[in-house]
């Protein structure tokens, strides 16, 4: 299945018509036997029989016998949901999440689960109970988180396209690292009922895929209101209609803030080809001050944390998951917390537990809030002059598996450029704009909320008139 293993939503639904939905997912299967990425923690047992009963009732439904990976965190009926924990071990949720309905109403064949940072917590899928995902482009490298899993097993060529999460660039920063399409979307346009909580007031689903067709393709079947998410949004958006090979006109503003201490030369140039690129395409191009930027990250952290805080104390081994004995009830629930939880996810339980305790909840959680809205505002200034931003996704290409774990600061930096839009609920999506040393980069493109519009046509113009999106990893080829 050499270069097959590549194929867009169109060739897979291509592959079905010639041969079966059957066939095609068994193929895929085959590659994830063989696979050296740690990619996925659990492969469907029903793809086949469910690919046989597609086929059985025809290819009905935009997805129809289309196989796709899911982040473990997203609850699906009858499939484990660990989110990377040793906690949730063995958890089977009963119920779907709101876009797994989506998805199986489509026509969906899901292959498995992948791999994630513990409680998506990290920006390089290392902190998982079930260990490190490998980035195809060097196997000595990370493939960016907390979906890293997702964002690998599409750029490995082990599904046609994902479904991740990004709290703070967990869908963008692995997209970024693997040489691949990733889209946060405007917070509440896509439902999060069903999928586990870390930071409730910054997270989304997001896909990623291999081009930004499938990206639309797939946001147009998963996007949409739904009433057991309080946070949802009733606004109807036709993704798939912006793909317009046009961007004469378009405004790009470029926040100079973005491009700070510590960014890679290669990562900076890359970037700026880019935007010149558009600019030879009939986009023009502003720089744009957001001084409230440099404090977006120290504001994510409080927030994300404090939220975490609050989340992850229903996980306890008295209902559900992995539990220790203990002589009473107290004592059980401290060994299974203790034991169940890793590193990374008691560090941002017990930050969040003292930012949000007597005496600092206004001193740091107050504080961070209002910096937030500070974030919000530069954020609706800077895109009241403009139609989109451009950025670089991340400062730097894909660390060596090891090289920040160590340091939980340094591997906080590394979502510098991703966590300020999730503080604004904003869209954004990544797409590959070069490499360095061998090593994927990405281009960030923001834009106004519920304008996906916008950034999506920018993202497959810059696409349909570059090659990058093209390269394969050597790794796995």
């Amino acid at each position: 299945m050499a270069e097959a293993k590549w194929m867009s939503v169109a060739q897979v639904k291509e592959q079905i018509r010639e041969s079966s939905a059957e066939e095609v997912t068994a193929r895929y299967l085959e590659v994830i036997g063989k696979s050296k990425l740690n990619g996925y923690v659990a492969v469907s047992e029903k793809a086949v029989e469910k690919a046989k009963e597609i086929d059985s009732k025809g290819h009905d439904g935009p997805l129809a016998g289309v196989p796709i990976a899911i982040k473990d965190n997203i609850s699906v009926q009858g499939m484990q949901n660990s989110c990377g924990s040793k906690i949730l071990e063995g958890y089977v949720p009963p119920f779907n999440a709101h876009v797994i309905e989506k998805l199986q109403a489509a026509g969906a064949v899901i292959l498995g689960k992948t791999n994630m940072d513990e409680f998506a917590m990290g920006s390089s899928t290392e902190t998982s109970h079930y260990g490190p995902t490998l980035n195809p482009w060097d196997l000595e490298r990370v493939p960016g988180g907390s979906s890293g899993g997702s964002a690998a097993v599409v750029a490995g060529g082990e599904a046609p396209f994902a479904l991740g999460s990004d709290t703070g660039g967990s869908v963008r920063c692995p997209a970024a690292f693997c040489g691949i399409v990733g889209l946060k979307p405007t917070y509440g346009s896509v439902s999060r009922y069903g999928v586990v909580a870390y930071a409730n007031s910054l997270e989304q689903v997001g896909p990623l895929a291999n081009n930004v067709s499938d990206i639309a393709a797939l946001m147009d079947v998963i996007g949409g209101y739904d009433s057991r998410d309080s946070t949802s949004i009733d606004r109807k958006i036709a993704y798939q209609e912006a793909l317009k090979d046009d961007i004469k006109g378009l405004k790009i503003g470029i926040p100079k803030e973005f491009f700070g201490e510590g960014i890679n030369p290669d990562v900076e140039k890359a970037v700026w080809d880019s935007i010149h690129r558009c600019e030879d395409l009939g986009a023009s191009w502003e720089e744009v001050s957001m001084p409230n930027i440099p404090y977006a990250l120290a504001s994510y952290y409080i927030i994300a944390m404090s939220e975490a805080s609050s989340n992850l104390a229903r996980f306890d081994g008295t209902r559900y998951g992995y539990r220790e004995k203990g002589e009473n009830w107290h004592s059980m629930i401290s060994k299974t917390r203790a034991e169940g939880f890793g590193v990374e996810a008691k560090r941002r339980i017990f930050l969040g537990t003292y930012a949000l305790s007597a005496g600092y909840h206004d001193k740091y959680y107050l504080k961070a809030l209002k910096v937030r809205t500070l974030v919000k505002q530069d954020f609706d200034k800077a895109l009241s002059k403009t139609d989109v931003l451009m950025a670089p996704t991340m400062p730097n290409p894909a660390f060596k598996i090891g090289e920040k774990i160590e340091d939980p600061l340094t591997l906080y930096l590394s979502d510098v450029n991703t966590c300020p839009i999730n503080l604004a609920g904003v869209p954004s999506i990544s797409v590959p704009c070069g490499f360095t040393d061998g090593l994927p980069i990405g281009l960030q493109v923001i834009g106004k909320p519920f304008d996906e519009a916008s950034i999506l046509q920018a993202a497959y113009a810059f696409e349909q008139n570059t090659d990058h999106h093209t390269k394969r990893p050597p790794e796995v080829a």
